[in-house]
C-alpha cells in the first residue's frame, strides 16, 4: 500500500513550498527521491516518467514539490532565480522527514533537470546522486540560443505556457484565455515577429523579453547559469537524439567527466523532448526504442542510495541508440573519432537539380559556387529535427525541391556507414547583407528517393562574429563558417546516400534573419530584406561535412541496456 500526503516546508526567507509525498506503508526508513518542478505537482512529469506511486512501490519515499510561485507554493516565480537556496532547503527538509533514512536522490527532465543541478551546486550533504535529463547548464549556448540564433519556437512556446500558468494562478481569465489561444497557434507574424503582443500585454516581465535582449553570452547568462565548481556526484545523464537540449545534455556529461571523481553514465535514445516512445516524427524505431528509463533510474538509485551492486554501471559508461539498426551501442566514453570527410562539389545548379550538388570524399581541384536567394516573404520552413514541433525525422524530398535550398548528395554507399558522435559542417559562404543565417540538415536518401533528416544545425552570422573563430581563405572576402550539427548515432545502409541541405532559414524554429543587424526585439516585419547567398566549394574553398565514423565490431552490443520489469 502506498500512502500519499501533502505537506509543506518553510524556506529560510519564510516562503511556504508545498509537496506531495508518496511512501510505502511500512516502518522501515527509506531513501528519498525528490523532484522539484514548476508545472503543478500533480503532473509530476508523467509525460515521460512513471507516476510517483510506481517509484514509491520500488521502496522509496517520493517527494514532488511545487517550486516557489508555482502550483500552490507561495512566493513569486522567477525563472531559475531561487532554485539554489530553495533546493538546498528542500533537500535538508526531505532528509529529515519521518521514515526517511537521510539519503536523497533527485530526478526529472527539462526544468526539473536543472533544479537538480542548482540544488547540487550547493553541496547538500544528504544529496547522494542526481539523474538530470534533457537539460543544459549553459543557458545561452544550449538552451536559449543555438549558433547565435534565438530558438524562437521552443522559447516562445515555453514562455507562453509559463505566462498562462501565472495568469491561471492569479485568476486572470482574460489573460489566460488569450495566452491559451496563442499557445495553440503561436504568434510569429506580429509587427515585431520575435516579440508578440500577447506576451507583452499579459506578461511584460517574462524571462522571454530578457532572453531576447541579451543576444550575446554576457554577464546576464553567466549569473543565470548554474555553477559547476562544487559538483561531484554520481549522475545518470539522459538525452534524446531529437531533443531540443541534447547539446546541453552531452556538454554537461562531458564537463562532469572532466570535473568529477564520481561515476557519470550517459544514455541517449531516439527520443524527442517528449514523449519518450518508439516513434518519433514519421519513423518507428521499434520496441527496443521504447523508454525503459524508469527501470534504469531505479537500478541507479538502488546502486547509490541502497548500496546494491549493479554490473551495468561498472562497464561502459555511454549507451547510445543506433537509429537504422535499432540497436543499443555501448562505449567507454563519448565517441569522438575517427573522422570521415565529404567535400561539397557542384556544377552551379545545386539549388535546382538534385544531381547537381555532390558529396565526394575528395576535394575538387577547381573553385565552384552555388547561388541561392533567401526571400523573407517565403522563408524555408522547418520540418522535424530537434528545434521544431513535431520533432523527429520526416520525408523532406519535396522540401528539398525548393530553389532556396541547395543540396549535395553522395553516391550510393558501397557498405553500411555507422555514425556516432559529433557532426559539423564547414561552409565557405558570402552574402550581400551584413548578417545572414545558415541552416544545415543532414539526411539519409533511400533508394526510393525519400529523404529522411537525422541531424541538423543552425548558425547566425553577423559582423559581430565575422572576424572571430573563422578561418579566412586567400580571398579575404570569402569566410569559412562552422555549423555544429545535432550529435547522432545512426546506421546508413549500403546503397543509401547521404545528403546535406543548406538554406538561409528554418522558420519558425529560428527567427527569420532580417539582414539588418537590428536586435530581434526591435526589428519590424516590414524591414526584412532579401538576401543572396553564395556557397563556395572546391579549390581553396574546401566546404565539407565532418562525420564521426565508427567501427562497431570493437564495441559491446546489446538489444537493451537494462532489464525490464513490470514493477
Amino acid at each position: 500500500m502506498i500512502i500519499k500526503e501533502t505537506t509543506s516546508l518553510i524556506t529560510r526567507d519564510g516562503i511556504r513550498l508545498d509537496a506531495d509525498i508518496y511512501r510505502p506503508d511500512i516502518e522501515e526508513k527509506l531513501p528519498v527521491l525528490l523532484m522539484r518542478q514548476p508545472y503543478g505537482r500533480a503532473i509530476a512529469s508523467t509525460v515521460v516518467y512513471a507516476h510517483p506511486k510506481w517509484y514509491a512501490q520500488q521502496g522509496y519515499i517520493v517527494v514532488i514539490q511545487d517550486v516557489r510561485g508555482r502550483g500552490t507554493s507561495e512566493g513569486k516565480f522567477q525563472l531559475f532565480t531561487n532554485e539554489i537556496e530553495d533546493g538546498l532547503d528542500t533537500i535538508n527538509w526531505v532528509a529529515n522527514l519521518p521514515h526517511s533514512n537521510g539519503q536523497v536522490g533527485m530526478y526529472g527532465f527539462s526544468y526539473q533537470g536543472l533544479t537538480q543541478v542548482y540544488a547540487a551546486s550547493s553541496r547538500p550533504k544528504a544529496l547522494k546522486t542526481i539523474c538530470p535529463a534533457m537539460m543544459s547548464y549553459d543557458l545561452y549556448r544550449d538552451w536559449a540560443y543555438e549558433g547565435g540564433a534565438f530558438c524562437l519556437y521552443a522559447n516562445l512556446g515555453w514562455a507562453i505556457q509559463i505566462a498562462a500558468e501565472t495568469a491561471r494562478l492569479k485568476g486572470d481569465k482574460t489573460a489566460y484565455n488569450s495566452l491559451y489561444q496563442a499557445s495553440r497557434n503561436l504568434p510569429f507574424f506580429d509587427p515585431i515577429p520575435a516579440s508578440p503582443e500577447a506576451l507583452k500585454i499579459h506578461d511584460s516581465n517574462s524571462f522571454y523579453h530578457q532572453w531576447l535582449a541579451h543576444n550575446q553570452p554576457d554577464e546576464y547568462w553567466q549569473n543565470l547559469s548554474p555553477k559547476l565548481d562544487n559538483l561531484d556526484l554520481p549522475m545518470l545523464h539522459i538525452g534524446g537524439w531529437f531533443d531540443t537540449y541534447l547539446r546541453g545534455t552531452i556538454n554537461f556529461y562531458q564537463e562532469m567527466v572532466k570535473r568529477s571523481s564520481s561515476p557519470q553514465y550517459l544514455i541517449v535514445g531516439p527520443w524527442a523532448h517528449l514523449p519518450w516512445g518508439r516513434k518519433v516524427g514519421s519513423v518507428n524505431y521499434g520496441l527496443t526504442a521504447s523508454s525503459f528509463i524508469d527501470n534504469l533510474q531505479i537500478q541507479w538509485f538502488d546502486t547509490f542510495l541502497k548500496a546494491k551492486e549493479n554490473p551495468i554501471f561498472n562497464q561502459n559508461q555511454v549507451c547510445l541508440f543506433e537509429m537504422g539498426s535499432q540497436e543499443w551501442r555501448q562505449f567507454q566514453q563519448w565517441p569522438s573519432s575517427p573522422s570521415q570527410i565529404y567535400y561539397l562539389s557542384t556544377n552551379g545548379l545545386a539549388n535546382l537539380r538534385e544531381d547537381a550538388g555532390i558529396l565526394t570524399p575528395n576535394c575538387p581541384e577547381n573553385s565552384q559556387e552555388d547561388i541561392f536567394v533567401h526571400d523573407p516573404w517565403r522563408p524555408v520552413p522547418a520540418l522535424g529535427g530537434h528545434a521544431m514541433y513535431p520533432t523527429g525525422s520526416f520525408d523532406r524530398s519535396s522540401l528539398d525541391c525548393r530553389s532556396d535550398i541547395v543540396t549535395y548528395t553522395s553516391e550510393p554507399l558501397s557498405q553500411d556507414l555507422h555514425l556516432a558522435g559529433d557532426l559539423a559542417v564547414e561552409i565557405y559562404c558570402t552574402a550581400d547583407q551584413p548578417t545572414f543565417d545558415l541552416s544545415a540538415v543532414l539526411s539519409e536518401v533511400k533508394p526510393d528517393g525519400s529523404v529522411y533528416n537525422f541531424s541538423q544545425g543552425y548558425q547566425r552570422i553577423t559582423t559581430i562574429n565575422l572576424n572571430t573563430n573563422n578561418d579566412f581563405s586567400q580571398d579575404k572576402n570569402i569566410n569559412s563558417y562552422q555549423i555544429k550539427l545535432q550529435p547522432t548515432c545512426i546506421k546508413i545502409p549500403q546503397n543509401h546516400c547521404l545528403r546535406l541541405s543548406i538554406s538561409g532559414a528554418c522558420f519558425p524554429a529560428y527567427p527569420v534573419n532580417s539582414g539588418t543587424e537590428k536586435p530581434l526585439n526591435q526589428t519590424h516585419l516590414i524591414e526584412h530584406k532579401i538576401i543572396t547567398l553564395t556557397i563556395h566549394s572546391g579549390g581553396n574553398f574546401s566546404s565539407k561535412i565532418i562525420l564521426s565514423h565508427q567501427n562497431f565490431s570493437s564495441y559491446l552490443l546489446s538489444r537493451e541496456p537494462v532489464e525490464r520489469s513490470k514493477g
